[in-house]
């Protein structure tokens, strides 16, 4: 597995991590199990990024990762995240923080956390304070490096002013492309970057079903890329994309992660399953180079991203 950096103060991981969150939430029942033979598989292949939250389980997801890594932690990054309330609210106040900061010490069972992202940005928060208190925690030895999720360029800076970002953490597929204008500000600030969702949220694997198929609580029930109009055309994408990785004698996720790859060197995509057959899959992606002829083809059939926003209006992250 290559490796890549991401920002300018030390940090290194796989050219493929995983995304722990579908472990606990938003993707049908829970699998502690499953999550965790994954994780180890992962790691068998050479993943050493691995990423999850206070949010996903209130801890539960922490405490599987935590598990998952125990027998290898000092060969792998965790990242983590602070921000939300169990209300549904937002709370970066240093002291919550510092709160979280121990919580999810104690869940992953380790002594430091190598990422804390902000989750989201608070508007009732100074970003400097949450700068601020992150490089506490970094003073402190209980914290590495400082990311953020969901940010904006104004965000960026000023929080870089105050504490170095290692990796700002937005989604970033085929299907959704709006943080590309983020990226001359992280080349600028020497921000690595980190994709959640890089397969659509599982679209882009080629197993998507309709909206209707799906049981509450699992999120694509609610995705408007799921809903009647948009999911026929992104199913229609993803068949023409399929036929494209068939040349290659690969799959449409491992072009999907491959063309991520392609984007920047300092990009590194955290697709999640339960599935061992799909870690595997995944994994395979970092060893694909795409020709321009296989961009040029992408880009004819997806020449934007895909058909529906990522989520709802209610929910969807605005950048400052």
């Amino acid at each position: 597995m290559q490796h890549r950096t991401l920002g300018q103060q030390g940090l290194t991981a796989s050219a493929i991590g995983y995304g722990a969150m579908g472990v606990s939430m938003a993707y049908g029942p829970s699998d502690e199990q499953g999550g965790i033979k994954a994780i180890q598989r992962a790691h068998d292949l050479g993943v050493t990024f691995f990423d999850t939250a206070e949010l996903y389980g209130w801890g539960d997801n922490e405490k599987v990762v935590g598990r998952a890594v125990a027998g290898f932690r000092d060969e792998v990054v965790i990242a983590t995240k602070f921000g939300f309330t169990r209300q549904g609210g937002l709370d970066s106040r240093p002291e919550h923080i510092r709160d979280v900061a121990d919580a999810s010490l104690r869940h992953l069972g380790v002594d430091h956390i190598d990422v804390l992202y902000q989750h989201r940005v608070d508007p009732a928060v100074p970003i400097e304070d949450v700068a601020g208190a992150v490089k506490d925690l970094i003073d402190a030895g209980k914290v590495t490096y400082f990311g953020l999720s969901e940010a904006g360029p104004q965000t960026l800076r000023r929080a870089h002013a105050v504490q170095p970002v290692s990796v700002l953490q937005t989604e970033y597929s085929l299907f959704e492309r709006d943080v590309e204008h983020l990226f001359p500000t992280l080349r600028e600030l020497g921000i690595g970057f980190v994709a959640y969702s890089p397969l659509g949220r599982g679209f882009l694997t080629g197993t998507a079903r309709p909206a209707a198929e799906y049981d509450p609580p699992d999120m694509r029930v609610y995705d408007p890329r799921w809903r009647p109009g948009n999911f026929e055309k992104n199913l229609e994408a993803v068949r023409r994309l399929r036929e494209l990785a068939a040349t290659r004698d690969i799959t449409v996720a491992q072009l999907a992660l491959a063309w991520l790859l392609s984007r920047d060197e300092h990009i590194v995509p955290i697709p999640g399953t339960r599935n061992i057959d799909r870690v595997e899959e995944n994994t395979r992606a970092g060893d694909i180079t795409l020709t321009e002829a296989d961009l040029a083809t992408i880009h004819e059939i997806l020449p934007t991203g895909g058909f529906g926003a990522r989520y709802m209006d209610s929910l969807m992250p605005t950048w400052t």
